[in-house]
């Protein structure tokens, strides 16, 4: 998850990642240049955050916690 600590969406997600026992690994793209032209190569020249990368390589960005349980249960994580 490309995330950033001030970020309240990525706080939400993570919280919910975190109830439903989640295994995740953070990104912080304040402290990474990388991470964050990622998040803005992923996103077509926007910095929005949280882009959440699946195993399948999709990605969710800025999902609303139903979109990302939905998500999470179609790709069988949960």
């Amino acid at each position: 998850m490309y995330s950033a600590e001030w970020c309240g969406d990525c706080r939400r997600s993570k919280r919910l990642l975190d109830l439903l026992k989640v295994d995740y690994h953070l990104i912080d793209v304040e402290s990474d240049a990388s991470a964050a032209q990622k998040v803005i190569e992923i996103n077509g020249g926007f910095r929005s955050i949280p882009v959440i990368v699946f195993h399948d390589g999709s990605h969710l960005t800025e999902p609303s916690d139903n979109v990302l349980k939905q998500k999470l249960l179609a790709l069988s994580i949960i």
